[in-house]
């Protein structure tokens, strides 16, 4: 265990768009496990594909995303220690987050085939709640995050309370994609009702 952590800690220095990415792909598909699993209660009733659209999400457009925005964030200068966790918190929860919760409500609708117009329901009806929870938890870790861990270490203590976070946000998007079905079938279904009391 120890040699890998070892590894793994070279590789997110040396290879941080490998790593990282890769890191954000097992701990996206992880929480959509745990929330099938020991939130939802699926069993065996398991989706598979909505695990693999959330670990591709995690791999291929939010760890390479937050890596390029950390190598950002860590190349500013500030005047102070203080000032350099303020701004980079601010920074981080003003202008990221609002932009990744929207990302992550499209992209999920239009991976399930939802196309744009479910997107921007879907974020509609999702998008606030989950901003103002998401800045519940990740400005606090967001505070000790940029206080006190090494720069190579700040995505993987953002993706394991990403574990917990992203268990929540596989269950929202889940919860909002059955209020969209339920809402578009509920308006098929009086569409052909008042077709039917016309004839």
């Amino acid at each position: 265990m120890a040699s890998f952590l070892k590894l793994y800690n070279a590789a997110l220095i040396r290879r941080p768009m490998l790593a990282q990415p890769a890191t954000a792909a097992v701990l996206f598909g992880a929480g959509d496990i745990i929330a099938q699993q020991a939130i939802e209660q699926r069993g065996k009733n398991h989706d598979f594909l909505r695990t693999a659209r959330l670990t591709f999400y995690g791999g291929a457009i939010f760890g390479p995303a937050l890596t390029k925005w950390y190598q950002l964030l860590n190349r500013i200068k500030f005047s102070s220690p203080t000032k350099a966790v303020v701004y980079r918190v601010w920074l981080d929860q003003a202008i990221l987050t609002p932009v990744a919760v929207g990302v992550f409500f499209g992209t999920m609708s239009i991976l399930e085939g939802q196309g744009v117009s479910g997107a921007v329901e879907r974020t509609r009806t999702a998008y606030e709640p989950t901003l103002i929870r998401n800045w519940m938890v990740f400005i606090p870790t967001q505070i000790i995050n940029f206080s006190i861990v090494p720069h190579h270490l700040r995505f993987v203590v953002v993706s394991v309370v990403s574990l917990f976070w992203n268990t929540y946000l596989s269950a929202v998007n889940a919860r909002s994609q059955r209020q969209l079905e339920f809402v578009t079938s509920e308006k098929s279904e009086n569409k052909a009702n008042s077709s039917g009391g016309v004839d």
